[in-house]
């Protein structure tokens, strides 16, 4: 791992905020400094008592209590330096933090939805969170406290070496020997893949603990258990191998080197004796050695702080690489002049479309040469096999997506030329997952259209036809939604969706099997909600009940891909192609009873399309 290079990608995050962070590290160097003096002082009050040992009465009282109080007041300023310094760096840290993950929120919201699809809600959860968490620990903690761990016995070292440079040269042996068994296992490839397995393995348990809390009714309905669900087990499993190669890869150096580093005044005992016995001057250099038993102790706290901070640098610094990897992600192209469509008809132009590159292995067009117009005011249904690529176009549509080949214009402009600001205000959309998020009901509804008052949130919810339920909870529209509050079933929660998008008042509105999860009950009310939403609006509508799209002004039949057919219902009908054979089904389906065999289902899907036909 290179640690320059981290270090310097972990600085150009605090680029913001550097002078802050500058005026912290001055005040912990400070803080380094002025530590030094209870050392110096006691150093002091032992070369006084020992010079006068045989005559305390000639000891200098007042050179002891000046070098006291000295001790003392280094002490206290060198705190006062290190709260300045940390207030600094936490205030810097704090606001750095603050707009780096505003930054990720914005970008992720700005990337194609390509990105989200293969990359797990955990994974991203632990970059937004934990990664950026560990960046404040870094500019916060680690950068002023890395900044004393150094400073500080350079410092002590320095003045050990103008007491006897000797000594101060045996304590010097067994710090480089230990810095040398850590840099040796963590610089090597195995320690830094080690680190790199580290991140991924703990990304990918969180990312599947994710699933599997999510994923609890499915768990307890098929009786499965954390030890059962193979990909948790799998993940937990692995990040438990690796921390323990981690440790096993570690456990030698670092026994090592704790032991060499806490035992620093075992190295200099010897050569001490040593010195004594062959110096005329006994009297100096005991002074001399007993300052180096006093003062070689005090290396041992900030060498050990230091490796700790190293070790943490590791995992910060793989961490910033994980989110530099995420701002990384191309966005959406913007525009530079977005332009703006002045009627709503939209036009597929020879659209094909892949989610893997052609040049990947696992390339395969879901789209090829789709063409169609979907005239203004009018609904234009998609219909066919699942898996055909209805969803798919209507997400290009969206730009959630750019298109490999051909292009998607409203109004004759192109979307890519509108601008994914305007391309939402254009467009409505009411999908078959409805997502509310964890806060009021009025604040869901709200996100069609900010400004909106209370009175048009109330009117929109009317006409989706869920004011009722909605006045029938606790909090009425502040009730909560989700954790902590109420929980809306999934025809309530599609109908707040409606509404949400009757607020927004787009000119083209996109459907997507609004009625899928929708009792008999519920699906009226829908029904009724979509009615309002669809006048005078260009609709694009997914259905797989052919029965809601009947009155469509135009029908495509996806299917492979490809439009393979096209026209009203009575049009499709008559080709007796894929559309009848869909119709067909969905007519024996409306009168399937369990139990039914044979002649009876025939006879009374016969009855069915007879009835069908009166009515059409």
């Amino acid at each position: 791992m290179k640690t320059n290079s981290d270090l310097s990608r972990l600085l150009q995050v605090a680029g913001e905020k550097k002078w802050l962070l500058l005026v912290a590290s001055c005040f912990s160097v400070l803080s380094s400094v002025l530590q030094l003096v209870p050392f110096v002082a006691v150093y002091r009050i032992v070369e006084e008592l020992l010079r006068h040992a045989q005559q305390p009465e000639a000891i200098d009282g007042a050179l002891i209590m000046r070098w006291g109080w000295l001790a003392l007041g280094g002490l206290g300023a060198s705190l006062i330096a290190l709260y300045i310094g940390g207030m600094c760096s936490h205030i810097a840290a704090f606001n750095i933090l603050y707009r780096l993950r505003l930054r990720l929120a914005e970008h992720v919201s700005r990337v194609p939805m390509g990105y989200h699809t293969k990359t797990a809600t955990g994974e991203l959860k632990k970059i937004i969170e934990t990664s950026v968490e560990k960046i404040e620990s870094f500019l916060a903690h680690q950068l002023p406290d890395t900044v004393s761990a150094l400073l500080m016995p350079l410092l002590l070292l320095g003045y050990l070496f103008w007491i006897d440079w000797r000594m101060a040269g045996i304590l010097l042996l067994p710090l480089l020997a230990a810095f040398w068994l850590q840099a040796r296992v963590f610089a090597s490839e195995q320690g830094k893949q080690a680190y790199r397995d580290y991140q991924y393995a703990l990304e990918d348990m969180n990312a599947t603990g994710v699933e599997y809390v999510r994923g609890m009714q499915a768990v307890k309905l098929f009786g499965l258990t954390a030890d059962s669900f193979l990909t948790f087990k799998h993940a937990v499993t692995q990040y438990r191998d690796i921390a323990l190669t981690i440790t096993r890869l570690c456990k030698t150096s670092y026994s090592l080197f704790f032991v060499l580093v806490a035992s620093l005044v075992i190295f200099v005992v010897p050569l001490g004796i040593w010195l004594m016995r062959g110096t005329p001057d006994n009297q100096a250099m005991a002074i001399t050695f007993t300052a180096f038993l006093i003062l070689a102790p005090g290396l041992s706290a900030p060498v050990l702080k230091l490796i700790y901070l190293g070790g943490g640098l590791r995992e910060i610094a793989e961490g910033n690489r994980r989110i530099e990897a995420v701002l990384s992600e191309p966005i959406t192209v913007e525009p530079a002049m977005p332009r703006r469509p002045e009627r709503f008809d939209i036009v597929f132009r020879e659209v094909s479309f892949a989610y893997e590159h052609s040049s990947s292995r696992d390339y395969k067009p879901v789209l090829q040469g789709v063409d169609f117009l979907a005239r203004a005011g009018e609904m234009t249904a998609l219909v066919g096999p699942s898996g055909g690529g209805k969803s798919t176009i209507a997400n290009l549509l969206l730009r959630f997506w750019d298109v490999s080949q051909g292009e998607i214009a409203i109004g004759g402009v192109p979307i890519r030329e509108m601008g994914t600001e305007r391309l939402m205000r254009t467009i409505s959309f009411v999908f078959q997952d409805v997502h509310l998020f964890y806060d009021t009901i009025e604040a869901n509804l709200r996100m069609g259209n900010m400004e909106a008052t209370r009175e048009e949130v109330i009117a929109a919810a009317k006409a989706a036809c869920c004011h009722d339920f909605i006045a029938k909870l606790p909090l009425g529209y502040d009730t909560r939604i989700g954790e902590g509050g109420t929980y809306l079933s999934g025809g309530e929660a599609q109908r707040i969706s409606i509404a949400r998008a009757l607020l927004k008042n787009a000119p083209i509105l996109v459907l997507d099997e609004a009625t899928a999860y929708a009792d008999a009950a519920n699906e009226y009310q829908i029904q009724q909600a979509i009615g309002e939403l669809v006048k005078g609006k260009t609709v694009i509508i997914i259905a797989h009940r052919l029965s809601t799209i009947r009155r469509a002004e135009q029908i495509l039949v996806v299917r492979n891909g490809r439009i393979a057919e096209r026209g009203t219902h009575d049009e499709l009908r008559a080709l007796g192609g894929c559309y009848e054979q869909m119709w067909q089904a969905h007519s024996r389906s409306h009168v399937w009873r369990l139990g039914q065999r044979g002649a009876s289902q025939a006879a009374d899907a016969e009855g069915m399309q007879k009835k069908e036909g009166r009515y059409a």
